[in-house]
């Protein structure tokens, strides 16, 4: 009687664990819209003497999720009489402070300050949370095409290299328009993202020899269609950016760059990207499982007190 129960609680802990995985993993799509001509912000990495420069822009996961897949769409940016290529791609996910960071080099709450920037509320946390390269490791575990949108785009406005700025220099107003070969990449990771729910940066950067990678602004609020809406309770936060000189901080592409506290009127910004993956709501299998452990457990019992009855 004791090997009956227990295979039929094998045999049933198997079928709850077989529904748990198959019943609930669910497509998961997100997007911030097609590009504008607000905003161009370069995003390279460490490479061929060139410091790093990251820019990122902000996502939410509500369940624990595989990402797949990215896009993102921005400016191939020729140096004078030469022709770029596209060298190294990186997509990093970076959480959202004060994970990841050391909140005590800051002035704490509530505006986060620090030397160098004047708030990090909201901002990316100090260190990448995960990555994915087209260099590292072997074998590559990040894939990608690309596609030419248009072979003339100009942005009204760009942070360059060399136009981010601690304190007290930071409000530049940005470096002014920007042209280029407007081009989409496609990225396919080969060894999927797999997040935890919470609130992220993607922060795309693309090496180019004989020229730079500039990133593209999208509306702000999301437009939807084609955008896809942020998730109740949470808040679509601005773009961000810093290069090697301001990490670990971040400044904000408009609050603290173009300054939208001293000129009112100037934008904030979005940044053009989406993400493709599966969602797996891991938590909503528990009842399920619970509920079939709980209904054997009654029945073992119940058979127990038969026998000692018998």
């Amino acid at each position: 009687m004791v090997h009956k129960i227990v295979v039929q609680v094998s045999l049933a802990t198997a079928l709850v664990a077989t529904l748990a995985v198959s019943g609930n993993a669910s497509p998961f799509f997100f997007s911030t819209g097609n590009p504008n001509n607000l905003m161009a912000a370069a995003s390279r990495p460490d490479t061929s003497g060139k410091f790093e420069i990251e820019t990122g822009d902000d996502f939410v996961l509500t369940s624990e999720t595989s990402i797949t897949n990215a896009t993102f769409t921005g400016l191939i940016v020729p140096a004078p009489g030469v022709t770029p290529t596209i060298g190294q791609v990186t997509a990093e996910i970076y959480r959202v402070f004060p994970n990841d960071s050391n909140v005590g080099r800051t002035s704490g709450p509530p505006t986060f300050s620090t030397p160098q920037v004047p708030t990090r509320v909201n901002s990316p946390s100090d260190v990448a949370f995960d990555s994915r390269s087209t260099i590292n490791p072997i074998p590559q575990n990040l894939a990608f095409t690309t596609a030419v949108l248009s072979s003339s785009f100009t942005a009204l406005n760009s942070i360059q290299p060399g136009g981010i700025h601690a304190m007290p220099n930071q409000a530049t107003g940005g470096n002014g328009p920007v042209t280029g070969q407007e081009v989409q990449f496609s990225l396919m990771f080969n060894s999927p993202f797999d997040l935890p729910a919470d609130h992220y940066f993607f922060v795309p950067q693309v090496e180019i020899t004989g020229g730079e990678f500039f990133w593209l602004s999208a509306p702000k609020p999301i437009v939807s269609p084609p955008g896809t809406q942020f998730p109740p309770g949470f808040t679509d936060l601005q773009g961000w950016t810093r290069d090697a000189m301001l990490d670990p901080d971040w400044l904000r592409v408009g609050t603290d760059i173009v300054d939208t506290i001293n000129v009112p009127t100037a934008p904030t910004f979005n940044f053009t990207f989406s993400l493709t993956g599966n969602t797996v709501p891991l938590p909503a299998t528990l009842p399920l499982f619970a509920t079939g452990i709980g209904a054997l457990g009654l029945l073992g019992w119940r058979r127990k007190r038969k026998a000692q009855a018998g």
